[in-house]
């Protein structure tokens, strides 16, 4: 089951917070502990007369059902917010902020209503992109409400439609469409005309137009047109469902009175005044909403003498426009759902529950289950990770100010212990030159012919490979290097993992670990993965750094290792074994390679989910999957990639990773005994920091 819903009108005043309400007040009937979250929020929380201004959807929802959770708990990022990081950095920094917050309140929560923007911006094709990000990165199924106010069939078709293929272009899974604010005579027309479209087993709603929702109260006229209250303040929750000007003769306005009318009149009409409000009393006359007072003028002090006597007062409150200026502004207001309107939020809860089929909504999200990882919730999730269960990493290379930028970032988000090989005044006047915190106090920086443990970490490495003519002097020099020391103190366990390669090349950092780490029992072979973050997925590629030419029962064992390895990191392995053909249809001894490999690893683990040999595009484009290989239930689909050979994989994990701008993370060695991770030479701060993230992760099982 999801743990939680997005729920995403696609234009302005689509009635989404009767969705929401019906929502969470249907979830509570189930879940006791229902928390709710809006991403982004169209006020800047500024503050006017010393009060914060705050998102009334916010509001409305915490206050109604009294929820613990505070007003800052429940958005991400204000208006203002939103574009100050974006003006500065990127998307990047705002859907990692997003997916964080979101997740403290789903750790909290059984279930999580995240509510999509309103469409009060000024740019349209901003919030629809918003409305894809951010669900599908969170990994939540969405509910999609259209407005059918003011439209046609074939308009409110062509638009529900257009939206649906645009969320399902977005990889967004779209649970239900919910159309809203339709016209009672075409609630039937617009169900079948949009139904047949739709794919099983979506789910569709077609919900009526409710005058009484859309009618405003009294309050909202009065804080719309910033008037001043004079009387009746305790009754600024009338509904106004009519609006008359009192312009006419007392005898002939009382004619056109109806329940719920709002009288507009100038404030020196005292006929008028009086006259609606004994109307107000009479039981031969409609009750009033209120009366709003034009002109500035407020009723003469006799008048409101006896406006004080009486009983019972309909609100009265005055402007400073005219009249029929004011009766347009108010012709204007669109009603708004708030918490202290009872009777509106109750009927918007009815009027979702005898609309939406709840019980096949209710299914809907009790069977989902996503597929797939964005690249923003794989590092989020990494990094989570790491953290829960702090380890100690090496960094040989401190004379890289790559490797000290990550290692800043690595330490003020507290995920890792750090050791650094260096010099250590030279390092901290890098630190202070690239404008980084990094002290003795936050991270070990040593040289290792400095440390305590030079003279026994000799002895170790002599009597490990004295039998392979290795003298004492020739450990005593090997020592000084970085990568043999680090990779001794993760062999000694004075540290859980090493990273290295920013600036030695993969055979002088992978060397040591291969001499005396070694690997695990029933590893054959050493080799590499790299986590491909593409822009809507994360897959396993393999081996992309360290046997040029695999046999076939090594390309098995890769296959299996990088099986293990995705699954690990929360990725469902499925395995494609590529090469230049697919099926049964090629021949020669590269392809006779792979299709061995793939009946190897089918005996050794009958469990896996395995295709080969198979070509790249057929393992992951569905449409080439089922022409190539039809039935397969790996082609098209593919999670975890088997290069046939280091050239083919290298280059193209290098091809993938500058053409379509995804992050490669990694390379991660597979199958030693504890983790020893090599870098690119071109690598970046990132993929340091995304390195030394997996490493500690790998260290956590041992």
């Amino acid at each position: 089951m999801t743990k939680g819903v997005y729920i995403a009108a696609i234009e302005e005043h689509s009635g989404k917070s009767l969705i929401v309400l019906g929502m969470m007040d249907a979830i509570l009937n189930h879940l006791p502990n229902v928390g709710y979250f809006k991403p982004i929020i169209t006020v800047n929380g500024a503050k006017e007369n010393g009060k914060q201004e705050k998102d009334p959807h916010i509001q409305l929802i915490l206050k109604r059902f009294n929820m613990s959770m505070s007003y800052e708990e429940a958005y991400g990022f204000s208006g203002r917010e939103l574009a100050d990081i974006l003006a500065s950095k990127t998307d990047v920094a705002v859907i990692d902020a997003l997916i964080e917050k979101y997740k403290k309140i789903e750790d909290k929560c059984d279930f999580t209503i995240v509510e999509g923007t309103d469409y009060a911006g000024k740019s349209s094709i901003f919030e629809f992109d918003a409305n894809i990000l951010i669900p599908k990165n969170l990994g939540i199924p969405l509910i999609m409400v259209v407005s059918g106010e003011n439209k046609t069939v074939e308009e409110v078709a062509k638009f529900t439609l257009a939206a649906y293929e645009g969320f399902k272009k977005g990889n967004v899974d779209v649970l239900a469409v919910l159309i809203n604010r339709a016209r009672e005579d075409l609630l039937q027309e617009l169900d079948a005309a949009i139904r047949n479209y739709l794919p099983q087993p979506t789910i569709l709603s077609v919900i009526p137009e409710k005058s009484k929702l859309n009618s405003p109260t009294f309050r909202e006229v009065h804080e719309s047109l910033g008037a001043k209250a004079l009387f009746g303040i305790d009754r600024h929750d009338n509904p106004v469902d009519h609006t008359i000007v009192g312009a006419m003769q007392l005898h002939h306005f009382l004619d056109y009175l109806k329940d719920n009318t709002l009288i507009v009149t100038p404030g020196d009409r005292s006929d008028i005044i009086i006259g609606a409000l004994q109307a107000n009393l009479s039981r031969h006359y409609p009750r009033l909403a209120g009366i709003m007072l034009t002109g500035g003028f407020e009723p003469e002090p006799a008048v409101s003498k006896l406006i004080e006597g009486l009983q019972t007062v309909a609100p009265i409150s005055v402007v400073p426009t005219g009249t029929y200026a004011t009766a347009n502004q108010i012709g204007s207001i669109r009603s708004e759902l708030y918490a202290d309107n009872t009777r509106k939020v109750e009927l918007a809860i009815r009027t979702f529950e005898e609309h939406v089929d709840l019980k096949a909504l209710g299914q809907r999200l009790t069977a989902f289950k996503h597929i797939g990882m964005t690249p923003h919730m794989f590092q989020y999730e990494i990094v989570k990770r790491a953290r829960r269960q702090k380890r100690h990493i090496v960094l040989p290379e401190g004379n890289d100010d790559r490797v000290l930028t990550a290692a800043a970032r690595l330490i003020e988000q507290d995920i890792v212990e750090l050791t650094i090989f260096g010099d250590r005044n030279e390092i901290l006047s890098t630190a202070k030159r690239l404008g980084i915190r990094l002290t003795t106090d936050n991270v070990h920086i040593f040289q290792p012919t400095e440390s305590e443990l030079y003279p026994e970490f000799v002895d170790t490495l002599y009597e490990l490979r004295k039998e392979k003519n290795v003298t004492r002097e020739m450990a005593r020099d090997l020592m000084t290097d970085g990568s043999y020391f680090g990779t001794m103190m993760v062999y000694k366990g004075k540290a859980d993992g090493m990273v290295s390669g920013a600036i030695n090349t993969t055979q002088h950092t992978i060397v040591p670990a291969l001499q005396f780490v070694k690997t695990k029992p029933g590893i054959a072979i050493v080799s590499s993965v790299f986590f491909m973050c593409m822009p809507d997925r994360v897959c396993v590629f393999g081996d992309c750094a360290v046997n040029p030419d695999p046999t076939s029962e090594n390309l098995a064992d890769i296959a299996i290792s990088s099986a293990e390895s995705a699954s690990f990191f929360g990725i469902e392995p499925k395995i494609a074994m590529l090469s230049y053909s697919s099926g049964a249809s090629g021949v020669g001894d590269d392809v006779e390679k792979v299709r061995k490999a793939t009946e190897i690893v089918k005996q050794r683990r009958p469990d896996l989910k395995i295709a080969g040999p198979i070509q790249y595009d057929a393992a992951v484009d569905p449409a080439v999957g089922a022409q190539k290989m039809p039935g397969s239930d790996v082609a098209g689909q593919a999670s975890v990639l088997i290069f046939p050979d280091l050239n083919t994989g290298n280059n193209t994990y290098k091809a993938v990773q500058r053409e379509t701008g995804a992050v490669a993370i990694g390379p991660m060695l597979q199958g030693l005994n504890k983790p020893v991770n090599d870098l690119s030479r071109g690598c970046t701060v990132g993929d340091i920091f995304n390195t030394v993230v997996i490493t500690a992760i790998q260290s956590q099982t041992i």
